[in-house]
């Protein structure tokens, strides 16, 4: 029996046998994940002694044997080419921080059933109870043969970066840590879809992103491969530079490909007469700093559950205005993304998911909303069901041109 839950704020409810009385039963949340969100599900029966015999002994050694003989049909006679292990040590669990492996698993869970629901991967959810980038990357490539991609999730920056690196120089199968990639992908889809609405491109806008962790990197990386025209990203203590003397080697780099305007300074600094703004770090941006930027700007203020600036405000200066909520229109939701990535990816059996498939992704995610394109309508919404089939076929293709699929 799952252990009982107790509830720390208060000491009077009681059940019939004078325990305190379980979450569950004032909490919805509580009561959905009791005894987990998943389980395994056979796929074939096993009725009788023949279907003993083929799903497991006898039979499976015949299996086995051609697959020892032929690796690669390891993929046709096994679930590899169908499931992705979503990947933690739980250092940075959405808002919450470094909560450890056991406080991660029910947002890996969720990750899972995501996969399931919205991409028709199959996903298995594996909290590490290590925190060294080395030790995770070690037992990640060990654990490599079973699974098909690996989806890397709330592993804190900058580890994050060398382990996405050093995992797929390693392995031939799709390594991608969502928290910066699927960010990035549906950032930009976004974007592109404002930047039509006002009849500009990419190409004349200026950017600026706040924060300068996962997300934020991965962001500007992909907004300089689509072409903007300027972007510059700001950390706590401001503009990322190449002026700065106290950078990591990660914000060393970006620093190389961004902030062409050569601008110093604060954030708020940044944002006089810039047409985006890009939150993914928390805080708040002053309302003076907003009505500064250029007219019809798009303020993505993606923070959870408090975005950097509020819709009602946003609203005030700001032609486009997105979130990360889901109570607000146009949420930048990476289950946008993911699924549909991995799904076109483990179709064609890629190696690696390419800069090239997540522009393809970006793109096609875009193209969902079509002509009902609208100030409160520029991203999908993640039960459109056009958006994985779509994301899907993007992938795919984009991996057959960069030629890392493999069939």
């Amino acid at each position: 029996m799952a252990a009982e839950i107790v509830n720390p704020r208060s000491d009077s409810s009681t059940d019939q046998d004078g325990g305190a009385e379980p979450l569950d039963s004032f909490d919805p949340a509580f009561a959905l994940h009791r005894g987990g969100k998943m389980a395994v599900q056979a796929t074939v029966p096993v009725r009788d002694k023949d279907d003993l015999s083929l799903a497991y002994t006898p039979g499976v050694a015949r299996v086995c044997t051609a697959i020892a003989e032929q690796p690669e049909l390891v993929h046709d006679y096994t679930w590899k080419s169908s499931v992705v292990a979503v990947v933690t040590d739980g250092t940075a669990v959405l808002g919450l921080g470094d909560i450890g492996p056991e406080a991660s698993l029910p947002v890996m869970e969720g990750k899972a059933i995501l996969f399931k629901q919205f991409g028709g991967v199959d996903a298995v959810p594996i909290a590490l109870d290590c925190t060294d980038a080395d030790e995770i990357v070690e037992t990640v490539v060990r654990l490599a043969p079973s699974f098909g991609g690996v989806n890397l999730e709330d592993i804190s920056a900058p580890r994050c970066f060398e382990i996405e690196r050093k995992l797929q120089e390693r392995l031939d199968i799709p390594v991608f840590h969502d928290d910066q990639h699927g960010t990035a992908v549906v950032t930009l889809a976004a974007l592109r879809n404002a930047a039509r609405l006002s009849g500009r491109g990419i190409g004349e806008l200026r950017a600026v992103i706040s924060g300068a962790g996962a997300a934020g990197v991965a962001i500007a990386k992909m907004l300089v491969e689509a072409g903007i025209g300027d972007v510059a990203v700001a950390d706590r203590k401001g503009v990322v530079s190449t002026g700065r003397k106290d950078l990591t080697p990660v914000k060393r780099e970006l620093a190389e490909f961004t902030n062409k305007a050569g601008l110093s300074g604060s954030l708020e600094d940044a944002l006089a007469g810039a047409d985006v703004f890009i939150g993914v770090s928390g805080g708040t941006v002053p309302e003076t700093a907003v009505a500064s930027m250029a007219k019809g700007a798009f303020v993505f203020a993606m923070a959870n559950p408090n975005p950097e600036v509020h819709p009602d405000v946003a609203h005030k200066y700001a032609a486009v205005v997105a979130t990360g909520r889901s109570d607000f229109p146009n949420q930048i939701n990476n289950v946008l993304a993911f699924p549909g990535i991995f799904a076109g990816a483990l179709q064609v059996r890629a190696s690696r998911i390419t800069e090239g498939m997540k522009i393809a992704a970006a793109e096609a995610l875009a193209g969902v909303v079509g002509d009902d394109l609208a100030a409160d309508y520029v991203i999908p919404s993640p039960f459109d069901e056009r958006v994985a089939p779509a994301v899907t076929a993007a992938v795919a293709a984009a991996a057959r041109a960069e030629g890392v699929a493999r069939r």
